[in-house]
Protein backbone atom coordinates (compact mmCIF):
# COMPACT_ATOMS: atom_id res chain seq x y z
CA UNK A 1 0.00 0.00 0.00
CA UNK A 2 1.35 3.55 -0.24
CA UNK A 3 -0.56 6.65 -0.64
CA UNK A 4 -3.52 5.47 0.94
CA UNK A 5 -2.25 3.50 4.12
CA UNK A 6 -4.32 6.03 6.58
CA UNK A 7 -7.52 4.84 4.64
CA UNK A 8 -6.99 1.38 4.77
CA UNK A 9 -6.18 1.39 8.49
CA UNK A 10 -9.48 3.44 9.41
CA UNK A 11 -11.54 0.40 6.85
CA UNK A 12 -9.32 -2.35 9.02
CA UNK A 13 -10.27 -0.77 11.94
CA UNK A 14 -13.34 -1.08 11.64
CA UNK A 15 -13.20 -4.88 10.54
CA UNK A 16 -13.97 -3.51 6.78
CA UNK A 17 -12.35 -5.97 4.41
CA UNK A 18 -9.95 -4.90 2.12
CA UNK A 19 -9.79 -7.02 -1.15
CA UNK A 20 -6.57 -6.64 -3.30
CA UNK A 21 -6.94 -3.82 -5.47
CA UNK A 22 -8.78 -3.83 -9.21
CA UNK A 23 -6.36 -3.82 -12.12
CA UNK A 24 -6.75 -1.57 -15.02
CA UNK A 25 -8.46 -3.70 -16.91
CA UNK A 26 -11.46 -3.71 -13.85
CA UNK A 27 -11.42 0.04 -13.87
CA UNK A 28 -11.67 0.47 -17.76
CA UNK A 29 -14.83 -2.27 -17.79
CA UNK A 30 -16.30 -0.41 -14.87
CA UNK A 31 -16.07 3.18 -16.47
CA UNK A 32 -17.04 1.65 -19.92
CA UNK A 33 -20.14 -0.23 -17.87
CA UNK A 34 -21.88 3.10 -16.51
CA UNK A 35 -20.30 5.65 -19.20
CA UNK A 36 -18.05 7.53 -16.71
CA UNK A 37 -13.97 7.76 -16.17
CA UNK A 38 -12.88 6.94 -12.59
CA UNK A 39 -11.09 10.49 -11.09
CA UNK A 40 -7.43 9.81 -10.53
CA UNK A 41 -7.32 9.65 -6.79
CA UNK A 42 -10.29 7.17 -6.58
CA UNK A 43 -8.63 5.09 -9.38
CA UNK A 44 -5.53 4.96 -7.42
CA UNK A 45 -6.83 4.02 -4.29
CA UNK A 46 -9.05 1.51 -5.83
CA UNK A 47 -5.79 0.42 -7.82
CA UNK A 48 -4.26 -0.06 -4.13
CA UNK A 49 -7.16 -2.04 -2.51
CA UNK A 50 -10.86 -2.61 -2.30
CA UNK A 51 -13.24 -2.27 0.40
CA UNK A 52 -15.87 -4.83 0.25
CA UNK A 53 -18.78 -5.74 2.15
CA UNK A 54 -22.21 -3.73 2.92
CA UNK A 55 -22.85 -0.15 1.57
CA UNK A 56 -19.64 -0.60 -0.66
CA UNK A 57 -19.81 -0.64 -4.40
CA UNK A 58 -19.49 -4.10 -5.97
CA UNK A 59 -16.70 -2.91 -8.76
CA UNK A 60 -15.50 -6.95 -9.45
CA UNK A 61 -19.31 -7.76 -10.21
CA UNK A 62 -20.35 -4.75 -11.87
CA UNK A 63 -24.14 -6.65 -10.62
CA UNK A 64 -27.50 -5.44 -10.10
CA UNK A 65 -26.53 -3.66 -6.78
CA UNK A 66 -24.25 -1.42 -8.07
CA UNK A 67 -26.10 -0.24 -11.02
CA UNK A 68 -28.98 0.50 -7.77
CA UNK A 69 -26.25 3.03 -6.53
CA UNK A 70 -25.09 4.69 -9.72
CA UNK A 71 -29.19 5.41 -10.17
CA UNK A 72 -30.23 6.81 -6.48
CA UNK A 73 -29.47 10.04 -7.15
CA UNK A 74 -31.11 10.42 -9.58
CA UNK A 75 -34.56 8.02 -8.29
CA UNK A 76 -33.86 10.36 -4.67
CA UNK A 77 -34.55 13.30 -7.04
CA UNK A 78 -37.51 12.37 -8.70
CA UNK A 79 -38.57 11.15 -5.23
CA UNK A 80 -38.63 15.13 -4.11
CA UNK A 81 -40.01 16.13 -7.57
CA UNK A 82 -43.11 13.94 -7.50
CA UNK A 83 -43.58 13.93 -3.43
CA UNK A 84 -42.26 17.03 -1.95
CA UNK A 85 -41.98 19.41 -4.96
CA UNK A 86 -39.07 19.99 -5.46
CA UNK A 87 -37.85 21.99 -8.84
CA UNK A 88 -34.25 23.92 -9.86
CA UNK A 89 -35.16 27.22 -11.16
CA UNK A 90 -32.19 27.16 -13.83
CA UNK A 91 -34.88 24.33 -14.94
CA UNK A 92 -37.85 27.03 -16.44
CA UNK A 93 -41.08 27.04 -15.18
CA UNK A 94 -42.14 23.58 -13.74
CA UNK A 95 -44.61 22.01 -16.18
CA UNK A 96 -48.28 21.36 -14.59
CA UNK A 97 -47.96 17.47 -15.73
CA UNK A 98 -45.85 15.45 -13.25
CA UNK A 99 -44.22 13.21 -15.44
CA UNK A 100 -42.97 16.29 -18.17
CA UNK A 101 -41.44 17.68 -14.61
CA UNK A 102 -39.92 13.85 -14.23
CA UNK A 103 -38.62 14.24 -17.69
CA UNK A 104 -36.87 17.96 -17.22
CA UNK A 105 -35.46 16.63 -13.91
CA UNK A 106 -34.03 13.34 -15.77
CA UNK A 107 -32.77 15.04 -18.79
CA UNK A 108 -31.02 17.68 -15.66
CA UNK A 109 -28.95 14.57 -13.53
CA UNK A 110 -28.51 12.48 -17.21
CA UNK A 111 -26.31 15.97 -18.86
CA UNK A 112 -24.62 16.55 -15.01
CA UNK A 113 -20.92 15.11 -13.72
CA UNK A 114 -22.00 11.13 -13.13
CA UNK A 115 -21.77 10.57 -9.75
CA UNK A 116 -19.38 7.34 -8.72
CA UNK A 117 -20.17 5.66 -5.31
CA UNK A 118 -17.92 5.51 -2.99
CA UNK A 119 -20.03 4.19 0.22
CA UNK A 120 -23.71 3.61 0.84
CA UNK A 121 -24.68 6.67 -0.61
CA UNK A 122 -21.44 8.73 -0.50
CA UNK A 123 -20.27 9.87 -4.31
CA UNK A 124 -17.30 11.26 -5.81
CA UNK A 125 -18.65 13.77 -8.72
CA UNK A 126 -16.52 12.21 -11.55
CA UNK A 127 -15.99 15.60 -13.02
CA UNK A 128 -13.41 17.38 -13.30
CA UNK A 129 -11.21 14.63 -14.30
CA UNK A 130 -8.65 15.20 -11.20
CA UNK A 131 -8.09 14.75 -8.18
CA UNK A 132 -9.63 16.59 -4.95
CA UNK A 133 -13.54 16.57 -5.66
CA UNK A 134 -15.08 16.46 -3.04
CA UNK A 135 -16.69 13.52 -1.42
CA UNK A 136 -20.76 14.26 -1.01
CA UNK A 137 -23.33 12.40 0.58
CA UNK A 138 -26.48 12.41 -1.60
CA UNK A 139 -30.31 12.03 0.53
CA UNK A 140 -32.58 12.71 -2.37
CA UNK A 141 -32.01 16.57 -2.79
CA UNK A 142 -30.24 16.67 0.63
CA UNK A 143 -26.60 16.40 -0.65
CA UNK A 144 -23.92 17.84 2.10
CA UNK A 145 -19.74 17.70 1.68
CA UNK A 146 -18.97 14.72 3.18
CA UNK A 147 -14.95 15.23 2.58
CA UNK A 148 -13.43 17.80 0.82
CA UNK A 149 -11.32 14.90 -0.44
CA UNK A 150 -11.14 11.35 -0.89
CA UNK A 151 -8.85 11.16 2.05
CA UNK A 152 -10.74 13.79 4.41
CA UNK A 153 -13.72 11.47 3.74
CA UNK A 154 -11.82 8.72 5.10
CA UNK A 155 -11.09 10.34 7.69
CA UNK A 156 -14.63 11.80 8.42
CA UNK A 157 -16.33 8.29 8.08
CA UNK A 158 -14.05 6.06 9.82
CA UNK A 159 -11.84 8.38 11.68
CA UNK A 160 -12.08 11.76 13.75
CA UNK A 161 -15.61 12.54 12.56
CA UNK A 162 -17.61 14.14 10.59
CA UNK A 163 -16.68 17.69 12.37
CA UNK A 164 -13.17 17.31 12.81
CA UNK A 165 -12.34 16.33 9.15
CA UNK A 166 -14.70 18.24 6.99
CA UNK A 167 -13.37 21.75 5.81
CA UNK A 168 -16.26 22.91 4.12
CA UNK A 169 -14.38 26.00 2.76
CA UNK A 170 -12.25 23.43 0.99
CA UNK A 171 -15.02 21.74 -0.86
CA UNK A 172 -14.92 22.30 -4.59
CA UNK A 173 -17.76 23.44 -6.20
CA UNK A 174 -19.00 20.78 -8.52
CA UNK A 175 -21.28 21.51 -11.90
CA UNK A 176 -25.22 20.94 -10.87
CA UNK A 177 -24.46 19.61 -7.57
CA UNK A 178 -24.67 21.79 -4.79
CA UNK A 179 -21.91 20.62 -1.80
CA UNK A 180 -23.53 23.05 0.91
Amino acid sequence: MGHWNRGFELLRAQRIHVAPGLTAAELAQAEERFQFRFPPDLAEFLREGLPTGDGFPRWRTLDATLSRQFGWPLEGMLFDVECNGFWVDEWGERPEDLEAAKRIATEAVRAAPVLVPVYAHRYLPAEPLEAGNPVISVHQTDIICYGHDLASYFEAEWGVGYQAAVRHELCRPIRFWPVG
